[in-house]
């Protein structure tokens, strides 16, 4: 069989002619930018991740750019990241002119160690940016603990976490704001891209929307430094649809990592705390032979990937200005992504089980570390 880790066709097929209908819509109405389509979906997806406000703007590092912005945080600042994730994170911090600074991830989930995050606060800090890497939600409440008591901003990058659940609540609920991407791989994919900022903070939902419109509350009227970065209706419309969806393409993709995790050997699995509800975003194994396995996978027309092969610090934009941490050079060095969507059938599913299983009879899959 040829798997691929992706297929995103498939995934259109699924839906195709309630996207042909919003396509139709959208054109027929002959408005394109800030109409009744975002409208609509800012509200519908603020109802989905349990908020008060919702912003789309144009993708997910502005989501997260803007909601630094939006409290005020610069030049002279340091913001707490992860040492291991998309690099975006990382680069929304630096575009405001603050300085991101890594705090090591627990191997176990690929997140933020909050045990580690005291250590990395000093004056100049103004908030932490957790990530829920992979659509595992990051250990929030501890690290809101921390925030309340040195008065630091909590800002969720759950730009791979639409539908996932932190103590049964959303991931985008738990902080001051959060950030989403809409990019088409995501568990809530545009068809281009596309993100939005979600908050119970009306004065900031009120000063991004502003920011991502020239600076603009009232046309014509530009009263702060802004930009261009906002959600089409054409984007908003197709996501309206896909959103109908997301809790079943959700349930389906635990269905495939619960098969993965029955399967697969136990110490290469992803490990999930008791109290988080992934949305399985991806499924990232870990292993030592990580780019054997890779190889040996692809020869039986199994695609994988790897989410993500050089962590921020060891990235030419980063390097030797920033510490690299142990425990994301561990991650960068051990993961791989194996195939994950609601597109994939049982069929599919059981034969990347079964020619890993056989590769780690024949090559010995080794325990991480």
């Amino acid at each position: 069989m040829n798997i691929p880790f992706l297929d995103l066709k498939a995934l259109t097929d699924l839906i195709r002619p309630e996207l042909d209908e919003a396509y139709h819509r959208v054109m027929d109405s002959g408005w394109f930018i800030h109409g009744t389509e975002c409208t609509a979906f800012e509200s519908e997806f603020a109802k989905y991740t349990s908020t008060q406000h919702c912003v789309g703007v144009g993708n997910g590092l502005d989501a997260l750019r803007m909601i630094l912005l939006g409290y005020g945080i610069g030049p002279g600042d340091e913001v707490i990241v992860p040492s291991q994730t998309f690099i975006a994170t990382w680069l929304a911090v630096s575009e405001t002119g603050a300085t991101p600074i890594p705090v090591d991830v627990d191997e176990r989930t690929c997140n933020i160690d909050p045990n580690q995050i005291k250590d990395a606060i000093t004056p100049h800090t103004r908030a932490i940016i957790p990530v829920h890497l992979y659509g595992q939600p990051a250990d929030i409440d501890p690290i809101i603990e921390i925030a309340a008591q040195y008065g630091l901003k909590v800002i969720e990058d759950a730009a791979q976490a639409h539908g996932a659940l932190y103590k049964n609540r959303p991931c985008g609920s738990l902080g001051d704001a959060a950030a989403f991407s809409f990019y088409p791989g995501k568990n809530l994919g545009a068809f281009g891209d596309g993100g939005a900022v979600v908050t119970n903070d009306r004065a900031l939902a009120q000063k991004i929307r502003s920011i991502s419109n020239y600076g603009s509350s009232e046309k014509y009227r530009h009263d702060i430094k802004g930009c261009n970065s906002r959600l089409d209706e054409l984007q908003a419309a197709f996501l309206r649809i896909k959103l109908k969806h997301l809790d079943r393409w959700t349930e389906r993709r635990r269905s495939i990592a619960s098969a993965y995790n029955n399967a697969l050997p136990r110490h290469i699995i992803p490990f999930v705390p008791e109290w988080a509800r992934p949305s399985w975003h991806l499924y990232v194994i870990q292993t030592t032979k990580r780019d054997e396995i890779q190889r040996m996978l692809q020869s039986q027309g199994v695609q994988t990937l790897i989410h993500y092969p050089i962590a921020p610090a060891d990235q030419g934009v980063y390097k030797g200005l920033i510490p690299s941490l142990e425990s994301g050079q561990h991650t960068a060095k051990h993961c791989l992504s194996l195939p994950m969507g609601p597109h994939l059938d049982s069929m599919q599913v059981q034969y990347v089980i079964d020619t890993l299983s056989a590769l780690n009879r024949e090559a010995g899959v080794q325990k991480q570390g």
